[in-house]
């Protein structure tokens, strides 16, 4: 059965590969091979699959290089993109900052106000009590002379009774006496009557200048409340966006504005509070009111601080390219975010702080860290040069080193951590937390 098997599928091979002969010829003899079909067999299938192969791997080739133009084409429009991003962040930056400044002067116009607005409300007042007293004294006097009046009236008719009855046996003396008594009366009716005129005028006068007092309080009233309106709106302006950063980048700011507080008492601190009374009396609700904004006013300001403390700030002010964010990379974790430039790139501090390493480390290569306020500290790696050395205090946006590709690095970029307590954080929460702000 093998044997008829073998039979039909030579005969079949025979068919397309019939039996060749290739005939080898020396100067002394003559040889030759024979190739059967399954040999041909072979060698057909042989050189097909070499064929293939070629076709296959020429195909992939070419997949690979349009592939790898393509991926170049989508590198530069991504590049082109988050330059475009960056550049809008930065007139964003360069707008918001503008904005700022301009609130700065609106409260420094905005308290030369209500130093001007207290100054007049104090004057007012004292205004107010001396026309109190006038007016107490005015009322009193009035009330003393109208008693007197009465008193020399009823005297008068008690005068002029005595006289009504001695003038059945009338004197030379007596009358004398009587003209006499008659003529102090009418002079102490008249000086009275004169000072009641006198004291009616004063009580008038006072009365329109109490008018007058009541309508001015009224317009600095109106005025105080416009300010104070102004005030708190530039001050939920200003304050909002900062505690929102804050809140953003995972900071306590109850803690942190009191971390600032402490640093800088020597040099502030809270705001004394405002007080439109001097006779110890509990604040009124304007003073309150005040009050209220020279807190928001400490705590904007020491929010501005903090801000010069914590990494806000993004390292690079030059065109560059993000390569690698933060996570899991690889296999292992990437600590940081990595950013490409030209070598030589400046490099710049993102905060306030002290230089605690400036040199070589490990595969950091050429390494410079920073230590902030708040437990938080910043490293720079892979640089080409350090311009700033261990112990060195530096100040946010101030250039630390130049970009390089020391270290275990694949290409020139900066590698940038952010740790807080020692623990490795995203970066982008700061940057993208301060994007609204600065």
């Amino acid at each position: 059965m093998r044997t008829r098997m073998a039979i039909r599928v030579h005969t079949l091979l025979e068919k397309y590969f019939p039996e060749r002969r290739v005939f080898l010829k020396s100067d002394t003899d003559t040889r030759f091979i024979r190739l059967r079909p399954l040999p041909q067999l072979l060698a057909s299938l042989g050189a097909s699959a070499i064929v293939a192969w070629a076709i296959i791997a020429t195909a992939v080739l070419m997949m690979d290089s349009i592939g790898s133009g393509n991926f170049r084409e989508q590198a530069k429009r991504d590049q082109r993109t988050y330059e475009n991003r960056l550049n809008a962040l930065a007139s964003e930056r360069d707008m918001r900052a503008s904005e700022a400044l301009a609130a700065q002067d609106r409260f420094n116009s905005a308290l030369e106000q209500i130093s001007v607005m207290q100054s007049e409300l104090l004057a007012s007042e004292t205004r107010r009590r001396e026309l109190e007293t006038g007016i107490d004294v005015i009322q009193k006097t009035l009330r003393r002379t109208m008693k007197e009046r009465e008193t020399a009236r009823q005297e008068a008719e008690q005068l002029a009774l005595a006289l009504e009855d001695q003038g059945a046996t009338p004197g030379d003396q007596g009358e004398t006496a009587a003209d006499g008594t008659l003529d102090f009366l009418a002079a102490a009716l008249a000086d009275t009557a004169t000072e009641r005129d006198k004291i009616t005028e004063n009580a008038q006068t006072a009365l329109l200048q109490a008018d007058e007092m009541a309508a001015q309080i009224k317009f600095l009233e109106d005025r105080n409340e416009q300010i104070f309106r102004q005030l708190e709106e530039a001050m939920t302006i200003s304050v909002e966006p900062l505690d929102k950063m804050f809140r953003a980048a995972g900071l306590n700011t109850d803690s942190l504005l009191d971390t600032v507080r402490r640093g800088y008492s020597g040099q502030g601190g809270p705001l004394m509070p405002l007080s439109f009374s001097t006779r110890g009396e509990d604040p009124s609700p304007d003073a309150m009111r005040a009050n209220r904004i020279l807190n928001q006013m400490d705590r904007l300001n020491l929010y501005r601080i903090a801000a010069q403390k914590a990494p806000f700030s993004i390292p690079l002010k030059d065109s560059f390219r993000y390569t690698s964010g933060y996570g899991m990379r690889w296999g292992r974790m990437h600590n940081g975010t990595d950013f490409a430039a030209p070598h030589g790139t400046p490099i710049y501090a993102t905060a306030d702080g002290v230089v605690t390493h400036a040199g070589w480390l490990s595969g950091y290569g050429r390494l410079v860290k920073i230590q902030h306020e708040f437990g938080i500290e910043t490293r720079y790696a892979h640089n080409s040069q350090i311009f700033v050395k261990k112990g060195q205090r530096v100040s946010r946006g101030q250039k630390i080193s130049a970009m390089g590709n020391t270290g275990r690095s694949t290409g020139t970029h900066l590698h940038y951590e952010v740790r807080v307590g020692g623990k490795a954080v995203n970066p982008m929460i700061y940057i993208k937390a301060a994007k609204d702000v600065f």
